[in-house]
């Protein structure tokens, strides 16, 4: 929690427990969220307009960052920067070749026997790292229309036995719409699992409520949530029993994280997190070098020193609790071990 200094103008996070109203609440001004935090002295150092990508990031999570520390690991993952706005070669709009892999509107078939629904273009929290900054939403939901095309693609493709929800975040969906695709999931009895990733069990733990769980746990097959930590201070009581509800309803819990400077490229950071992660019943997974989109390029990790945090991580840890390291890249049949 954040420790007011004599004068600091905290505002707490909503008593509300409906999760629409606490997302409504977001922080989306950048000047605000520095004066919350006490660093009002860093506002001459934002970027004009967010370089073009807002920032939102939800008052509960500002309630875990440290007040007056302008490292502050969750703060460096949402605050924009100047960084932002410099040209780098390398750094492109579509990083992981999400648009040469579009099947139908809205669904990307990347993998064998996997396919992923961008089943919205909302996130609670906009990581300043994205990948999917740029993404032409507007023209790429698969919710819209009711999941038809992306649903009849797979009607006629037997071989997909996954179904992903990303986005965006698909937790952002209202319940009633992911209803929806439950019942057209249930039309397709070669998908066997769904496979969602989502940040909003974690920067907004409110939205895992009773009406979710119940269209979760009544759904007849194998479910994975994939939650997206980067540091152990994401996690507190509240991810915790949010987690503890999932798991409940019958999902598998996994972790995956982006290996960022300046926030956990460090031995310490990574093995707190994949204890504290292990501690509330999640598992890490990936580990992810950088996928290098245009305006990200200042929190990139070069190849040698991550291949030395992992030789450091093996070292102080079980080997269940060890990611694996790896990097997306377009074309390629699998993400490519680093």
């Amino acid at each position: 929690m954040i420790t007011a200094s004599p004068g600091a103008r905290i505002t707490p996070p909503s008593p509300s427990t409906d999760w629409r109203q606490l997302w409504r609440e977001a922080v989306t001004d950048a000047g605000e969220l520095l004066a919350l935090l006490g660093l009002q002295h860093l506002a001459d150092r934002l970027p004009p307009a967010d370089a073009g990508f807002q920032m939102r990031v939800p008052r509960g999570l500002v309630a875990r960052m440290r007040h007056g520390d302008a490292r502050d690991p969750l703060l460096l993952q949402v605050l924009p920067q100047l960084a932002e706005l410099d040209e780098v070669p390398g750094f492109t709009a579509d990083a992981v070749g999400d648009m040469d892999a579009r099947a139908a509107h809205g669904l990307l078939h990347k993998y064998h026997g996997r396919a992923l629904l961008i089943a919205s273009g909302s996130c609670a929290i906009n990581c300043r790292y994205c990948f999917r900054r740029h993404f032409p939403y507007g023209e790429e939901i698969a919710a819209a229309g009711q999941w038809r095309q992306a649903l009849e693609h797979l009607r006629q493709d037997d071989s997909i036995s996954e179904l992903i929800l990303s986005g965006g975040d698909p937790l952002s969906l209202a319940t009633s719409k992911l209803e929806e695709l439950g019942r057209g999931l249930a039309e397709l009895p070669q998908v066997i699992r769904l496979r969602i990733h989502s940040r909003l069990p974690i920067v907004l733990p409110e939205r895992i409520d009773s009406a979710f769980l119940n269209w979760f746990g009544s759904l007849p097959i194998q479910k994975v949530m994939v939650l997206h930590v980067n540091h152990a201070n994401e996690l507190d009581p509240s991810v915790d029993a949010a987690c503890a509800r999932l798991r409940d309803a019958g999902a598998t819990l996994l972790n995956q994280s982006v290996l960022l400077r300046g926030v956990n490229d460090h031995v310490d950071a990574l093995a707190g997190l994949s204890e504290r992660l292990f501690a509330g019943g999640v598992l890490p997974y990936y580990l992810h070098q950088l996928d290098r989109v245009q305006g990200a390029a200042h929190f990139e990790v070069d190849d040698a020193r991550a291949l030395a945090l992992m030789d450091a991580l093996r070292a102080r840890l079980p080997g269940y609790l060890v990611p694996r390291l790896v990097r997306e890249v377009g074309g390629d049949a699998s993400k490519r071990p680093v």
